[in-house]
């Protein structure tokens, strides 16, 4: 697979800590793929996120983007930021404007846009996002649902090519998760590639390509989401757990069934056996 992004051979280590969160770590993002990052907490899945944005410098190793070396100087950093977008699981980090109009503008205006470019660009997004009736409130008076589209319009309104997503469903209820994996999908489908960190195991094995499994700041396994979850000895000794529409898949013998096939099959199960 052709890879976006990749990290080779990168160790990190934060101020003070003598453990580093990631450690000769390699890994290549593969290009136009739904990519899941899975791990216990402190595994080195935020630092991985981090490093991809620019965010933080490696102690040792390089990054390449699509084949090239990553410089980490600050005209070469604004261009990766420009390629690359990081949706942080606090909403509140990503907003700093007054107003919801405001802070769309900022990061346009960051990326060099001005005057008519400007407004017709903000056009698209808040009518892309349906901002209209929130365009002109102030950031502290919306809700955690509404700062978060405000935030992925932000984001989403630079188009990168890669879009990084640490734990993004926390605090979302099962609609809300449906409604953001669904706008995830579109946004995957105008061509972005997606990494998304998520302790979520039933939402990685149902939405990603790949995943990627991260233990004390190396990577342990990547392959597509059945590749993992096959192997139950192993996931279970990582810590993880094995996804319930998994499980439906190995016990109806439908490996390749779709969501809906399963639940379909399940509720002819049940249906049947109410009917006993």
């Amino acid at each position: 697979m052709t890879s976006l992004l990749e990290f080779k051979n990168i160790t990190f280590a934060y101020g003070g800590n003598v453990q580093p969160a990631l450690q000769n770590f390699s890994v290549k993002i593969p290009i136009g793929k739904r990519c899941a990052l899975l791990g216990q907490n402190g595994s080195g899945k935020s630092t991985v996120l981090l490093l991809a944005n620019g965010l933080l410098k490696p102690n040792e190793g390089k990054l390449f983007w699509k084949g090239e070396p990553i410089h980490f100087k600050r005209k070469n950093l604004k261009e990766l930021r420009k390629k690359t977008g990081l949706f942080f699981q606090n909403a509140d980090e990503m907003l700093i404007s007054p107003t919801v109009l405001e802070d769309l503008s900022y990061g346009l205006i960051n990326a060099g846009l001005v005057g008519e470019a400007l407004q017709n660009k903000l056009e698209q997004i808040i009518k892309r996002y349906q901002l209209e009736h929130l365009q002109d409130r102030p950031i502290h008076h919306l809700s955690l649902g509404e700062k978060r589209r405000v935030a992925l319009a932000g984001i989403m309104g630079l188009e990168p090519e890669l879009l990084l997503l640490d734990e993004p469903t926390t605090y979302l209820d099962p609609s809300q998760t449906e409604v953001f994996l669904r706008e995830m999908d579109r946004i995957h489908q105008s061509g972005a590639t997606v990494v998304m960190s998520t302790h979520d195991l039933d939402l990685a094995y149902e939405w990603a390509d790949w995943i990627f499994v991260i233990e004390n700041g190396q990577l342990i396994f990547e392959g597509t989401p059945d590749e993992l979850f096959v192997n139950e000895r192993f996931v279970l000794e990582k810590g993880l757990s094995i996804p319930l529409l998994f499980q439906l898949k190995q016990l109806f013998g439908a490996k390749n069934a779709s969501k809906e096939e399963v639940l379909l099959l399940l509720k002819g199960l049940l249906e049947k056996k109410g009917d006993s």
